[in-house]
């Protein structure tokens, strides 16, 4: 038996990716929910927060189910997105990583999940469901 990495939680609910306009400010309905991150760089607005806030018209890849590393991580660790996704990448699967003050979150397609969950498994990473 592999010894365990590190600790992974799933969070519950659908997420969705959106891209607004660089010129957009920050939508509210992002901003209804506990979990949400906004990234805004010189070409684009980025938003992830649960699916069902997103209004209709907006550009939105929807059905992402998000594994939270459990922290706080210490910002002298290194390499812990690199061994997520090259476990993920080798079973084909593609992520949407985003990282926070104490932790990352890797976001997995919904049709990906029970794969990703089982090769973090045997990769030795215990996952809470």
């Amino acid at each position: 038996m592999k010894q365990s990495k590190l600790t992974l939680s799933v969070l519950e609910g659908s997420l969705g990716v959106c891209r607004l306009d660089r010129e957009a400010g920050v939508p509210g309905w992002a901003l209804e929910s506990d979990f949400y991150s906004i990234t805004k760089t010189g070409n684009e607005l980025s938003v992830v927060c649960p699916e069902e806030s997103v209004p209709a018209g907006v550009k939105c890849e929807k059905g992402w189910n998000c594994l939270k590393v459990e922290g706080p991580l210490d910002f002298t660790l290194t390499g812990i997105l690199s061994g997520l996704s090259l476990v993920l990448a080798e079973r084909g699967i593609s992520i949407f990583a985003v990282s926070t003050y104490d932790t990352d979150y890797i976001l997995i397609r919904e049709k990906d999940l029970e794969n990703a969950v089982d090769a973090l498994e045997g990769a030795g990473y215990r996952i809470l469901k």
